[in-house]
């Protein structure tokens, strides 16, 4: 009985090590493709930087703001105070929406502040 119990320990041993090795792979790879498509590189750094401190990726900032292109601030910042005005909770609105407008808003302020940065590296 015990060499049965024995074997069965081992078995499930190796079935979670088996497992647990295939999730970390599994995590590696996608964390790499995610940092491709982020740029790679150092822009690819500070996007997952800007990525994590808001919780939002740039395209989830781009849909919440319903921006497609961040060339023109003022339309953003027109669909920002909309949007941050119709979520107020004395009005009606939903604290959690909110929060999501101004984290989409302070995503793409990053961004912004990042290709301004790249633009004055680049004419020097």
């Amino acid at each position: 009985m015990a060499k049965y119990l024995a074997q069965l320990i081992v078995l499930g041993g190796q079935i979670v090590g088996k497992a647990f090795a295939k999730a970390i792979r599994q995590e590696i790879r996608m964390s790499q493709e995610a940092a491709k498509r982020a740029g790679g590189g150092r822009q690819g750094d500070k996007s997952a930087v800007s990525n994590s401190k808001t919780g939002l990726t740039l395209e989830e900032a781009k849909e919440i703001l319903n921006v497609s292109k961040l060339d023109d601030p003022q339309q953003i910042q027109k669909n920002y105070e909309h949007l941050f005005q119709v979520n107020d909770k004395s009005k009606g609105g939903s604290f959690y929406l909110q929060s999501k407008v101004f984290r989409a808003k302070e995503r793409i302020d990053d961004e912004l502040k990042n290709i301004k940065i790249q633009e004055s590296k680049a004419k020097e």
